[in-house]
């Protein structure tokens, strides 16, 4: 399993140093949303996808050119197959995983965001 983790809403414990992130229903189902969050030290926009009650979540940065992946802030691109598109240079993404599976980053990944689902927020770190 990836570094991200998700849950399905019903553990009732927080980690210790969660940040709450933004309440699940403001992730459109099977869509995304983007939020600006310290990572490791440092302020990141992180992309955020939901499928039901699970949350996952990558950094805002396509690995190819080390560019955000959103057209405009907060606005993603997802290709007919559900994968998330870059919108700089038309990579896509298995929402999934994070890994790159057409572009001219094939192969490479996002960079995994740990987030959990507490009840309805989504909070950084791993539960």
């Amino acid at each position: 399993m990836s570094s991200l983790s998700s849950s399905d809403g019903n553990d009732d414990r927080a980690p210790a140093h969660a940040v709450s992130l933004i309440a699940i229903d403001g992730i459109p189902e099977g869509g995304f949303a983007e939020i600006e969050a310290e990572v490791d030290g440092v302020a990141e926009s992180i992309v955020l996808y939901r499928e039901g009650a699970q949350v996952r979540a990558w950094l805002n940065v396509c690995p190819h050119a080390g560019r955000r992946l959103d057209w405009a802030p907060g606005q993603f691109l997802k290709s007919r197959d559900g994968a998330l598109v870059c919108a700089a240079h038309g990579a896509s993404f298995e929402t999934g995983d994070g890994v790159c599976i057409a572009g001219p980053c094939r192969g490479e990944r996002l960079r995994a965001v740990a987030v959990t689902v507490r009840g309805d927020a989504v909070l950084l770190g791993e539960a």
